[in-house]
């Protein structure tokens, strides 16, 4: 799947992360996949500290859940 670059922008401007950086990351979540918990929970602690976010380990637990469970929304587009 690939992304125009307003997508990019989009997210760069909600959550100051650019798009160098959010490829870097979902390049190794390619590599690791999405279903490596360690992957998951490395991925998180770093967009925590990028964006300035505190995540609590019960919201990464349910984040790490939802995306095992393959329970995240399968349109990106709608959650921005």
């Amino acid at each position: 799947m690939e992304f125009k670059d307003d997508f990019y922008e989009k997210i760069e401007n909600k959550t100051k992360v650019n798009k160098d950086t959010i490829i870097s990351l979902a390049q190794k979540l390619q590599t690791n996949g999405m279903k490596d918990e360690n992957t998951l929970r490395d991925i998180i602690k770093t967009l925590s500290s990028l964006t300035g976010k505190n995540v609590s380990k019960e919201k990464e637990d349910k984040i790490i859940s939802t995306i095992i469970n393959d329970k995240v929304p399968k349109n990106v587009d709608k959650m921005f």
